[in-house]
């Protein structure tokens, strides 16, 4: 019986995706338009124009002219984009193109059929050879490993599943670029949802194939094409800001004197590269705890002088670290081939300055490691000392003598006492607490037990007290026992903590840029329990007491309000007289330019159901037709889904060619094609509707009616002439105005839909600006 229902089930599949092939198989973009594969872009796009003018559901009548229009816009937005096109022709499948719906929940698959449709792997997870189990996730591997290793590199993760046909498409591209990333010291992993759908769910990853990347611990989702370029400087944008400083010869000092302030050594990357190479910046955030990094670009004018300084060629990166000595480098490293674990070796190497500050207790943790066996037994050499500048002269010396050492086994340290009292209080306890003081100690166990000796009668940086100090050294290497005082040192104070302030602002600013990401790519399943917490925020702040109190100033100001509104009417402003559904709300009309920085949330990212009215003018005519237009569309203002824009054609009127081109049967523009594009149309006075989530728009053209000017009756003769030298004197400003005077009745046809629509297969980008000659 078992077998029998297997059986019906396998059937069942097998139908199905039969059918799903011979769907994707009837819609072929070359035979909607009747181009073949060689056809150019000039000649599909002829042939699209003739056929959508053709097929266009106003004009044509026919009961199947609204799908075919569609096939038809369609196949010309496919033949028209790259990766689609190139996508059609090797897997005769695109992103868009699917003949199916997606489900209401669970995980979507893309699917896209080609040779290998019937070669199943199913042997691997997720249908690839390339997903074996060294990059495997877990649930408790990413807890317990990803997360906290994530903030010490970024962490690169596809989601996949079997049965998943996308998934094998992109899969030469992610093989490519982990070969690639792996080389540089990311992190990568792969969550097969068909074994670890919890995983996939605390990721918040409800489709197959999705790429995200951790930093942080934080999550954040890939939404663009999976192209290698994309993928890398997706990772180079999940890093946070301020990693890597430019450096050049003006700030080149104000950058290596911080040390002492930071309490970090310095190191400058020296390449002819403008940008700071990935390598380096994944370098400088896995040791942005202990070393402060910067930038040279070797081929500015600016950075020449510190090339000189330093007698640095130019034909390989170099790296120069920086300590206690801001004019000479403690060390340097430069390589053609400049490999992730070369750098590494030289980081780790110097990543403490000569006498650094102990500032909390994980720097005392790993200047001065716990004894473990007699091999890696360490000495701390502390100086106590103290802030001010009469101790300026002991603490150069101890500094001087920090920087002579060659002992691997003694690691030189200082404190300020005053920042750390409770640790001197213990190691000066009973003893002359004069300061400054050296002490030498060696840590017992990790519970703060340490063995001391202190070193009689102070420090002042003498010579007398650095021969009596490397006296000391030299017996201690000798018989480790004369160090015979014990205790058990406190925890050290945290005196980071005062820069607290300044990390929760970055983190904060680093949060928020991510939240404006994910709301642009319109993740809003991800964002449901920010914007449910958000929402919960402004209903308790904003509460009933609030809005009565708004309710109830409002209520006071209505008598005045309608006084205004009189005085305005009778003064010639708009009035609220309309057949539209709502009243308006103001009284002004609030219009915004269409620029590139509001043109995707004006338009492209328009929520469905929503239409921009857009007015098109030049600089000399802002102001007139800006006038007439609040006049015409005032009445109109009620309304939730209309918004009010207009658009500089001096700026952007290749733009508007772009979008009308699509509309040309409406336009009727009398000239040739070859000046339509060279922008000597003047298009002053034209009205876009503009449904961005439709992508169809309705077109208002300037109708002049010339009131103004036949108020008065003509005369014969020479008083015609005279006449017409009139017109040409007052038709500028006139013409202008009257453009739009049958703009209120075209509105009211477009609320009604009865306008006409001209549909655009993408909305062109508004980011050329057209120059004026």
């Amino acid at each position: 019986m078992m077998v029998v229902v297997l059986l019906s089930v396998m059937m069942v599949c097998v139908l199905l995706m039969d059918a799903m092939v011979e769907s994707a198989a009837e819609f072929d973009p070359y035979k909607v338009l009747g181009v073949t594969r060689s056809a150019s872009q000039s000649e599909i796009k002829k042939v699209y124009k003739r056929l959508a003018k053709e097929w266009h559901p106003d004009k044509n009548k026919n009961p199947e002219a609204e799908d075919m229009f569609i096939k038809i816009t369609k196949s010309y937005e496919i033949l028209t984009n790259e990766e689609k096109k190139a996508s059609y022709d090797r897997y005769g499948q695109t992103d868009n193109t699917h003949p199916y719906g997606r489900g209401h929940h669970g995980f979507r698959h893309n699917f896209y059929f080609d040779e290998s449709f019937f070669h199943f792997p199913f042997n691997n997870k997720g249908g690839q050879d390339f997903a074996n189990s060294k990059y495997t996730l877990h649930f408790s591997q990413y807890v317990n490993e990803v997360v906290p290793d994530s903030f010490k590199r970024p962490y690169l993760i596809k989601i996949t599943s079997d049965w998943c046909f996308s998934c094998i498409h992109i899969e030469p591209v992610w093989k490519e670029t982990v070969q690639e990333l792996e080389t540089l010291g990311i992190g990568i992993g792969v969550v097969d949802v068909g074994y670890e759908r919890r995983l996939a769910n605390h990721l918040g990853a409800h489709q197959t194939p999705s790429i995200l990347g951790v930093v942080n611990g934080k999550v954040s989702f890939f939404h663009y094409a999976v192209v290698k370029g994309h993928l890398m400087q997706f990772i180079e944008d999940l890093l946070p800001q301020r990693l890597v400083e430019k450096v050049t010869v003006k700030n080149n000092q104000e950058f290596l004197k911080s040390w002492h302030k930071l309490n970090k050594p310095h190191v400058l990357l020296f390449d002819q590269v403008p940008s700071v190479p990935l390598l380096y910046k994944l370098t400088a955030f896995a040791y942005k705890d202990y070393v402060q990094f910067g930038y040279v670009d070797q081929g500015l004018s600016e950075t020449a002088d510190l090339l000189r300084k330093f007698n640095l060629n130019t034909y390989a990166p170099t790296m120069l670290v920086f300590k206690e000595d801001v004019e000479k480098p403690a060390d340097i490293i430069q390589a053609k081939g400049m490999k992730k674990h070369i750098i590494d070796e030289f980081i780790s190497n110097n990543k403490f300055l000569l006498a650094p500050r102990l500032v909390n207790q994980k720097l005392f943790d790993e200047l001065c490691p716990v004894k473990q066996f007699h091999r890696r037994r360490k000495y701390c050499v502390l100086l106590i000392t103290g802030e001010e500048e009469s101790f300026a002269t002991g603490n150069e010396a101890f500094l001087s003598l920090a920087s002579d050492n060659t002992n691997d086994v003694l690691r030189f340290a200082y404190v300020y006492q005053r920042r750390q009292q409770p640790l001197c209080d213990v190691l000066l306890k009973n003893k002359d607490s004069t300061l400054p003081q050296v002490v030498i100690l060696e840590r017992r166990n990790g519970a703060g037990k340490i063995l001391y000796k202190p070193v009689l009668g102070g420090w002042n940086g003498s010579k007398e007290d650095k021969h009596k100090l490397l006296e000391e050294l030299e017996r201690l290497e000798k018989d480790p026992s004369i160090l015979n005082c014990d205790a058990v040192l406190p925890e050290l104070n945290n005196e980071l903590t005062s820069m607290f302030l300044t990390r929760w602002i970055y983190t904060a600013y680093d949060y928020l840029s991510e939240i404006i990401a994910d709301l642009l790519h319109n993740n809003w399943r991800e964002m449901m329990p920010l914007l449910s917490l958000i929402f919960s925020a402004l209903f308790i702040l904003f509460g009933t007491v609030v809005i009565q109190a708004f309710s109830d100033s409002s209520e006071e100001k209505q008598p005045k309000t309608k006084a205004k509104e009189a005085s305005n009417a009778e003064n010639g402003s708009p009035h609220t007289s309309s057949t539209s559904s709502r009243p308006p709300k103001k009284n002004f009309v609030e219009v915004t330019e269409l620029t590139d920085i509001t043109y995707t949330s004006n338009l492209v990212k328009l929520r469905p159901g929503h239409i921009n009215v857009v007015l098109v003018l030049t600089d000399s005519t802002k102001n007139i037709l800006l006038s007439k237009f609040a006049k015409e569309v005032y009445s109109f203002t009620g309304s939730l889904t209309l918004h009010f824009s207009f658009l500089n054609v001096d700026k952007h009127s290749e733009w508007m060619a772009a979008v009308l081109e699509y509309a040309q049967d409406a336009v009727q523009i009398d000239t040739d094609e070859e000046e339509v594009y060279s922008c000597k149309v003047d298009y002053t006075g034209y009205v876009l509707a503009l449904n961005g989530h439709k992508k169809y728009l309705c077109l208002f053209k300037p109708v002049y009616t010339g009131e103004d000017l036949d108020s008065k009756p003509e005369e014969e003769g020479g008083g015609s002439r005279s006449r017409k030298g009139m017109t040409r004197s007052r038709s500028t400003s006139l013409q202008i105005h009257h453009k739009l005077d049958r703009l209120g009745l075209w509105v009211e046809r477009l609320m009604e839909g009865t306008l006409p629509r001209y549909y655009v297969p993408a909305w062109p980008g508004l980011d050329k600006i057209t120059v004026n000659k």
